[in-house]
């Protein structure tokens, strides 16, 4: 889980619970409890089979709650293990992490409850989250001097921005709740655009070069800075303008460029390795959901709005969160890097439940069935990562 420079990453001698001895242990724990609980309680609203105490739109809720809750604690998982290995610095456990992880808990459970304690405080409560991780992101890097890593602090506070705006709306301060959940989505897809760029085609070479491959993946080079220009154009004004034609052309652009992209990673040669090709599936949704924007709002009546937005959100951030929580896992738990079946059947379920989900708008006549489908897919996908790996997270290392 590298994405700068090598360093040699230092731990305290811990007795504790080794559910806090690292950073992805809680983080990915939880997230993937809350991407399956949330989804369970979102088709029950649906339903009308239950009512939450939100102050949130119901809609609102879900992708609020999906941005700033599953993903979030993803991100902070793989940010609190991967600085270590950058800066060599000891990583936040024991306690602090405990307290860390404690503080996001709050923050979903003042959301859930914001009629009942009010907006204002739900939002104090769920915003501490996203501003001590910053404070602790930012302090690790500079302290570190990893300067080539500033982007990552950089896109926590952006998340942060993202969240207040959320929550504004629903204080009824202004109407930024929608400009909130798209620049939430964006700078995730942005983050998986530079760091999956960064460890897909390393983790490629790697696996390649074990096995005596000479095509190997692409050295990132200025092709790869003129995608990610091109994706930060495209996202910047779909958050800005998102029904623009220039818009839409932008992120057709940039979803042109992102496959090409992808395509020089070799991800072709890894169909033996789901550890590996789930990485490569994962970042093509990318590319796809960029596409697909882009296309509805250049012809909205051949390609639904929502078939974009969802291939971004379940299938890129669903994806790609999945296929690098079980790889951190293993490797950071001194387990082989090699996918079982557990790990399999996770990646293609969650791949299902993605194209379900893109799927549903297109086919009108079964939307309702395929809403269902892909919530049950994804359900089943992150409930088989939270039995599975939940096993692996709470105990020592092997």
């Amino acid at each position: 889980m590298s994405t700068g420079r090598q360093a040699i990453p230092r731990y305290r001698a811990f007795e504790g619970p080794a559910l806090f001895r690292q950073g992805f242990r809680p983080f990915f724990l939880g997230a993937g409890l809350w991407a399956f609980v949330d989804t369970a309680l979102w088709i029950a609203v649906l339903n009308g089979l239950l009512s939450i105490p939100t102050a949130f739109a119901p809609a609102a809720w879900h992708a609020h709650e999906m941005i700033f809750g599953f993903a979030a604690a993803t991100i902070a998982g793989f940010l609190l293990t991967a600085i270590p290995n950058w800066t060599g610095r000891m990583p936040l456990q024991g306690g602090p992490l405990a307290v860390l992880f404690a503080i996001w808990l709050i923050g979903r459970a003042a959301v859930a409850s914001s009629a009942i304690i009010g907006p204002p405080l739900a939002a104090g409560l769920d915003l501490a989250f996203p501003v001590l991780l910053v404070g602790v992101v930012l302090r690790e890097i500079l302290a570190g001097r990893n300067w080539r890593n500033l982007p990552m602090p950089t896109a926590l506070v952006g998340l942060l921005v993202a969240n207040v705006l959320t929550h504004l709306e629903t204080m009824g301060l202004a109407d930024t709740g929608s400009i909130g959940q798209r620049l939430g989505i964006g700078i995730i897809i942005l983050l998986i655009s530079l760091i999956g760029g960064r460890i897909i085609p390393s983790f490629t070479r790697n696996w390649l070069a074990k096995r005596g491959a000479t095509s190997m993946p692409a050295v990132p080079s200025g092709f790869d800075r003129f995608c990610l220009a091109l994706v930060v154009a495209a996202l910047g004004a779909w958050v800005a303008m998102p029904a623009a034609m220039a818009t839409g052309t932008l992120l057709l652009l940039a979803g042109i460029a992102s496959f090409a992209r992808l395509a020089r990673w070799r991800g072709q040669c890894t169909l033996a390795e789901p550890l590996v090709w789930s990485l490569h599936l994962g970042f093509a949704w990318v590319p796809a959901g960029l596409c697909l924007i882009g296309l509805g709002v250049l012809v909205p009546s051949a390609v639904p709005a929502t078939a974009g937005l969802h291939a971004l959100s379940a299938g890129a951030i669903g994806s790609m969160t999945l296929a690098v929580m079980t790889r951190a896992t293993l490797g950071h738990t001194g387990r082989g890097l090699a996918a079982d079946r557990w790990t399999t059947a996770i990646y293609i379920l969650i791949a299902a439940a993605a194209a379900a989900r893109v799927a549903a708008p297109f086919m009108v006549d079964f939307y309702g069935a395929l809403l269902l489908a892909s919530a049950f897919l994804w359900s089943a996908a992150f409930g088989f990562f939270v039995v599975h790996y939940g096993r692996i997270l709470i105990r020592d290392r092997a």
